[in-house]
């Protein structure tokens, strides 16, 4: 199982975002971090965004939306574009529904959990997924130390997902680096959102490649992957 490394728009330079788009055109998406001042403290992009940045780039856009009421507003962010859209567990109404909208409008479905949401609630839900998105820090603001207390989460993610005999992505976001995306990979995770760790470089498109390299190697060892 290959490594996917997406690169955080979060960490580029927002009055540059097409060029800073083109800088990572290896990746296997680029996340695009949606925040709306209610649901996490920060406020960032939106529609009208998303549309301009999808006519910009080729690579794929994975939408997080940290935002209050996504079962209003995450088709919205289907039909502007986005080939993959994440929204909070903790703030949908009704994730099922919303899960099958998103993917009924050609889009893959994520769902994303906050440090300290468990797992195991939602394991029924997880045939509805095409992805899901373990926070690695809180959610709200790039640049934050990783929580190496998530490892064990993300490993009895990975346990329910083989369990279920699934092909669901499992996502880690929040402080991934060359320092913990071998951790990521050995607990259970196969896609990587990068911010500073590629926008921080000299080499963005090298950043994403030395990442992937690290992450495949660790994934090859693990134990989740050798008996996958």
């Amino acid at each position: 199982m290959a490594a996917q490394i997406n690169p955080s728009i979060l960490s580029a330079d927002f009055a540059r975002l097409a060029d800073e788009a083109k800088a990572v055109e290896g990746a296997d998406w680029l996340h695009v971090d949606v925040m709306d001042n209610h649901f996490v403290p920060n406020l960032t992009l939106g529609v009208p965004i998303v549309e301009s940045l999808a006519r910009a780039t080729d690579t794929p856009l994975d939408c997080h939306l940290m935002i209050e009421a996504p079962d209003r507003w995450a088709p919205q962010y289907v039909e502007a574009g986005a080939g993959s859209v994440t929204f909070h567990v903790e703030a949908a109404t009704a994730p099922v529904r919303l899960a099958r909208e998103i993917r009924a409008k050609g889009a893959c479905a994520s769902m994303a959990l906050r440090p300290a949401t468990p797992i195991e609630p939602y394991e029924d839900l997880l045939p509805e997924l095409d992805m899901l998105l373990i926070m690695t820090v809180e959610p709200g603001f790039g640049g934050q130390a990783f929580l190496d207390i998530m490892l064990p989460k993300i490993r009895r993610t990975r346990e329910l997902i083989k369990k279920h005999g699934l092909e669901l992505w499992l996502q880690v976001d929040g402080g991934v680096s060359a320092s913990t995306i071998e951790q990521c990979a050995d607990a259970g995770a196969d896609v990587f959102v990068a911010g500073s760790a590629v926008y921080g470089a000299s080499d963005p498109a090298e950043a994403v490649r030395a990442l992937r390299t690290q992450a495949d190697s660790a994934t090859a060892k693990a134990s989740w992957a050798c008996d996958h």
